[in-house]
């Protein structure tokens, strides 16, 4: 158990984190834009990875103590499933685009749009990406994730995701995923900021309708890691590119959390260290 707590004495490297998953909400406000060249302080690796976020600041403790955390893998039929039909989403058009910014650890468009669940109206204030993908369905991940943060009138979170799969020759890939976000290599440094092309979610909305929903009370994918995250996964991937995919890898990098225990269920992290303090016997 001293070695355990020497360890984690070491990993106070940071007072602060940025999140990125709930930026521009009012969690996160977006007073004024991001500094180029500025990013948030925690990343995917390393001595300020996802293994030690909780150690970066105080705020982010339950990150290594929540029972509810995303992502997860979902297995069909332990989680709740709705016909996306059911769900009213609505984006947005922007045919002049959309504000599309490089935030460090992803890339962001800008939205002021809406999701209804279960009668609550959210306000959808930005989407963002994770490659690889975050959430596992049966255990298979896949090549991207789309996140649709929105937000209530009372402030809570509900996210929209959607996961991306590489198109073979014989699939259709997404216009929306082209439009939103071709111009990548524009903004390859944090705090780069251009317009995305025009933005019609027609398809997108088309594709919702006609697929599954897993449905689960989550959190942040990012530090602080926050829970009562209303988190809803489209079950049928939407299809990219792989030239358009290979560009955004090499601005986004790795930015996908791996997954966490099953809602409910102990902390992996805290399984880590019950694992731990049982192989280092007790103090001495």
């Amino acid at each position: 158990m001293k070695r355990f707590a020497k360890l984690l004495a070491t990993l106070l490297l940071c007072s602060t984190t940025a999140a990125v998953c709930n930026y521009g909400t009012a969690q996160n406000p977006r007073h004024q834009l991001l500094p180029r060249s500025a990013g948030p302080t925690y990343s995917y690796d390393g001595q300020d990875g996802p293994l030690v976020w909780h150690s970066l600041s105080a705020a982010n403790s339950v990150c290594a103590t929540g029972k509810h955390q995303s992502p997860v893998n979902i297995v069909r039929g332990a989680y709740s499933t709705v016909d996306g039909s059911s769900l009213t989403f609505r984006p947005g058009s922007y045919p002049g685009g959309a504000e599309f910014e490089n935030l460090g650890h992803t890339v962001q468009v800008y939205l002021d749009g809406s999701v209804t669940l279960n009668q609550d109206v959210y306000r959808i204030v930005q989407f963002h990406l994770h490659t690889p993908s975050e959430h596992h369905v049966e255990s298979e991940h896949y090549s991207m994730e789309l996140h649709f943060v929105a937000q209530s009138q009372n402030q809570s979170l509900a996210v929209m995701a959607f996961i991306v799969e590489l198109a073979s020759d014989r699939d259709k890939t997404s216009d929306v995923l082209a439009a939103a976000l071709g111009r990548v290599q524009e903004i390859p440094q944090a705090g780069d900021r251009t317009l995305t092309d025009g933005l019609n979610f027609t398809t997108l909305q088309n594709h919702l309708s006609g697929s599954k929903v897993f449905q689960y009370s989550g959190s942040l994918t990012t530090p602080p890691c926050s829970e009562d995250v209303a988190f809803n996964v489209v079950s049928t991937p939407l299809y990219i590119g792989v030239d358009l995919y290979r560009a955004l890898k090499s601005v986004v990098k790795f930015n996908a959390r791996f997954t966490q225990a099953a809602p409910g269920q102990l902390n992996v992290l805290q399984c880590a260290h019950d694992s731990f303090v049982r192989d280092d016997g007790p103090d001495s």
